[in-house]
């Protein structure tokens, strides 16, 4: 399939847009004022609306019921076609885009029918959820936790082993933009003997990449690494707020709960696996004297091409610098190659006990820091556990996050050759 950086749409604005050229096309779900939700495509600062298309018959064969079936108030039956399907729909929306499309003309006399704005639309998750899993496959986030609480162990002996995980609540993920309410729950003061209820005082975010499930397995037949790739649809970005006081009262025996269930961010956007096919790399080589992962989570095709190369960036913008007219700060810059597992790994992990994946589950990554300062993930490992203070412009301080304050999540694919592609933004503002 021809995407290479030549290609140019008749959608003006996708030409060097910097999240959803022509060589992106995510999907994602919308309305518009009082309609229905109803499934369209980013190219560029506008929507393409694959039920105005298929109205107006511009798709055939396997495209056309691919978009038959993407164009319900969810994803998930889309998603359960897999990749021949995604790649047809895929193929069809390239050719129609196109700037030397013999239907541009055609696709143009239909307006705001077919085109509608970002701005003027409202955006909803893509899928309904019935189970999202969050790993913990960021090595450096997990070292530097454990640097916290475990300083003469920081990784327990299973990391290098298992893709670690819990399993989250599907009922409270949202899409970008949906307001972050401090949550309550016990904590227990420094020098108490009983926990008390209240408001949590250490609200943090984490900086991860969402992974939505396509077709799923049977109850009881796992899923081999050489074929986990057939089972992912596609990624968003995602943010695991996390109340830290909460979680260190309660994380042990069983792990996160109410420090973790009250929110979970997730970008609109679903950047197809298609899409991200030119930005495939090599998992990085484990440090000498680690494991090898176990035969069941080792293939060669997913060592050599399994890992993205994704950069991505956390930015804060608090009430005072809205006030100001000041620009978000950026408080980190990481990517997807520090990730210790692939997501091949962990697909075929979660369904070797016989688990059973379902097409619209959602996977977080868990927080990926990088090795060195400035590519860190959380507030947490930023100010050493609230021991040291962040300085954000317009003389304000943060430790942890306050009334007000926003965290922008942002992703960039960038390589030699290709265009550029992102994935919109994640966005989430603390209330309370």
């Amino acid at each position: 399939m021809n995407t290479s950086k030549h290609l140019r749409s008749w959608v003006a604005s996708a030409n060097g847009h910097a999240d959803f050229p022509l060589q992106n096309l995510p999907m994602g779900i919308f309305s518009v004022g009082q309609s229905g939700k109803r499934c369209g495509v980013a190219i560029g600062d506008m929507i393409f609306d694959l039920r105005a298309a298929l109205d107006a018959s511009v798709f055939n064969g396997v495209a056309r019921l691919a978009a038959e079936t993407a164009c319900r108030d969810q994803l998930n039956d889309f998603f359960a076609l897999g990749a021949s399907a995604r790649q047809a729909l895929r193929a069809e929306l390239l050719h129609l885009l196109d700037e030397k499309s013999p239907q541009r003309d055609r696709l143009k006399l239909m307006g705001s029918t077919l085109l509608r704005p970002i701005s003027d639309c409202q955006m909803h998750l893509p899928a309904r959820v019935g189970d999202y899993t969050d790993f913990y496959v960021g090595i450096h986030h997990a070292t530097n936790v454990g640097l916290l609480f475990r300083p003469e162990n920081p990784l327990l002996p299973n990391y290098k082993y298992v893709p670690i995980a819990y399993h989250g609540r599907a009922s409270t993920l949202c899409v970008s933009g949906t307001p972050v309410k401090r949550p309550m729950g016990q904590t227990l003061a420094p020098g108490a003997d009983a926990p008390t209820l209240g408001p949590s005082k250490r609200l943090d975010y984490e900086l991860e990449v969402g992974v939505w499930i396509g077709p799923g397995n049977e109850a009881g037949v796992p899923i081999e690494i050489a074929r986990a790739s057939q089972h992912i649809a596609g990624f968003s970005l995602l943010n695991d707020w996390s109340a830290r006081d909460l979680q260190a009262w309660e994380y042990q025996p069983l792990g996160p709960f109410l420090s973790k269930s009250f929110a979970t961010s997730l970008s609109p956007w679903v950047v197809t696996a298609e899409a991200l096919a030119p930005f495939r790399a090599s998992q990085p080589k484990r440090p000498e004297g680690d494991p090898a992962p176990l035969a069941y989570l080792l293939d060669d095709e997913d060592q050599n091409n399994g890992a993205l190369d994704i950069e991505l960036e956390v930015l804060i913008q608090t009430e005072h610098m809205k006030t100001k007219s000041l620009a978000p700060h950026r408080l980190a810059l990481s990517n997807t190659l520090h990730m210790y597992w692939t997501v091949a790994q962990m697909v075929a992990h979660h369904s070797v006990n016989g688990c059973q994946l379902q097409a619209g589950d959602v996977f977080g990554t868990g927080t990926l820091s990088g090795p060195h300062p400035g590519q860190l993930g959380s507030l947490l490992e930023m100010t050493h556990g609230g021991k040291h203070s962040i300085e954000l412009p317009g003389g304000e301080t943060r430790t942890f996050l306050l009334a007000g304050d926003e965290v922008i999540l942002k992703a960039r694919c960038r390589r030699e050759g290709q265009v550029s592609i992102g994935f919109g933004e994640c966005r989430g503002v603390i209330v309370g």
